[in-house]
């Protein structure tokens, strides 16, 4: 059964992209999407955007297919901190094709491991992905 299981590598120009990300001085919010390339079987960039809210982001996503997002977030802290966490979400529609969900659930780990990140989430339906949404799963991260 494990034969089955397609791990994807990450790009070599993504990595790179998400190495600048990771550096980047801005202080809006920034996104990168990013999809699996089935016949290539490599994780590579979709789109990049620049100064994006939560609600625009989630309209960037497909409603049925997989996605990586890594989203440089600007958070206000309850004491007035300001902070730019760098999250990982993993958007996972239910109704995806099951071999898409595979490839996306195999190859999210190593994802995660190129670019170094530690706030990592899962949305099932788009419409998940908010500001309050967001607010409430970085609090943990005080």
């Amino acid at each position: 059964m494990s034969d089955s299981l397609v791990v994807c590598e990450v790009d070599p120009e993504l990595k790179e992209k998400l190495r600048k990300f990771r550096f980047r001085k801005e202080t809006d919010n920034a996104a990168i999407i990013m999809k699996v390339d089935k016949d290539r079987q490599m994780v590579v960039l979709e789109e990049e955007f620049q100064n994006i809210s939560p609600e625009e982001l989630k309209m960037e996503l497909p409603e049925r297919q997989p996605r990586f997002v890594v989203y440089s977030y600007k958070y206000v802290h309850d004491d007035g901190r300001v902070s730019y966490p760098l999250c990982f979400i993993f958007s996972s529609p239910v109704g995806c094709k099951p071999e898409q969900q595979m490839m996306y659930a195999g190859s999210k780990n190593r994802l995660v491991q190129t670019a170094e990140l530690t706030k990592v989430f899962e949305i099932r339906t788009t419409e998940d992905l908010t500001e309050a949404w967001l607010q409430e799963k970085l609090s943990f991260f005080r």
